[in-house]
């Protein structure tokens, strides 16, 4: 099975060696996104729900680079410093996808690069049934 990096410059670039995504057959890898602004290396802002949004952003943005949308993630870990956050995730989350929501799993860490208080990352599954 051939794999493909995916790029695009609506996200922010990889800060390391990885790629934004990796597309092996039907199926998608996004790297995990921190609320960086694309074309930027500083994070939107401090507020939280700026952080979770643009997170979102970047994720939407990687995902249509590969071809589908984030309507195609059928799973999405989140990454918080502080789990109190979450139900802000959920809120902020409810006007990026719609049911079938994927599957999921919220992970509280010490602490995130660049002094993020969230980071996602996604599987995703296009094309095909």
């Amino acid at each position: 099975m051939s794999r493909t990096a995916i790029s695009t410059d609506q996200a922010p670039a990889a800060i390391g060696t990885y790629s934004q995504a990796i597309k092996a057959g039907n199926t998608v890898y996004l790297s995990g996104q921190i609320p960086l602004v694309p074309g930027k290396s500083e994070l939107v802002g401090s507020d939280i729900g700026a952080q979770v949004t643009q997170v979102f952003e970047n994720l939407k943005a990687v995902a249509a680079a590969a071809g589908g949308s984030l309507n195609d993630v059928v799973k999405l870990n989140v990454f918080l410093t502080d789990l109190a956050h979450f139900p802000l995730v959920n809120e902020i989350m409810a006007a990026y996808f719609r049911q079938p929501y994927p599957a999921r799993a919220a992970i509280g860490v010490a602490a995130l690069p660049r002094g993020s208080a969230v980071e996602m990352d996604a599987i995703m599954v296009i094309g095909g049934q």
